[in-house]
């Protein structure tokens, strides 16, 4: 009997937080799968000689942190630039993304470092920005 009072006590503190658990961010009522949306590209004339700059959306991809898109601007065949469309709302999340568009335009490419602290953040970057090199082709 004198057992069963301390075990009462902490199985009771251990569902606490299992009770007060809430999810990061709103999925909304459907389930759709983590590419919810075909990547976009938007080609237009640009004023440098010929070369064309494309904007190409990235696939929307769900991650456990929220939801993560990403939209690059190519300067012929080089990325220009890098902008989010869609972040998770985490403060490991806004340190992360400049760390990972400076990387993006380092590489030139989706093979790149995941950032420490932002791992679910980072592969969903990646996966979203592969969409849009794949669909620049």
């Amino acid at each position: 009997m004198k057992r069963a009072i301390p075990v009462l006590v902490l199985s009771v503190a251990g569902l606490i937080p299992v009770w007060r658990y809430a999810p990061s961010h709103d999925t909304g009522s459907s389930t759709a799968p983590a590419q919810a949306a075909a990547p976009a590209s938007t080609p237009s004339a640009s004023s440098s000689g010929g070369t064309t700059t494309n904007v190409v959306s990235g696939s929307l991809v769900d991650t456990e942190k929220g939801p993560v898109r990403v939209e690059v601007t190519f300067d012929g065949d080089e990325i220009a630039s890098v902008r989010m469309l869609q972040q998770p709302d985490h403060p490991q999340t806004t340190a992360a993304v400049p760390k990972l568009i400076e990387e993006t335009l380092r590489a030139q490419s989706a093979d790149i470092d995941t950032v420490s602290g932002a791992t679910v953040t980072s592969d969903g970057y990646k996966e979203s920005l592969q969409a849009a090199l794949d669909a620049k082709g």
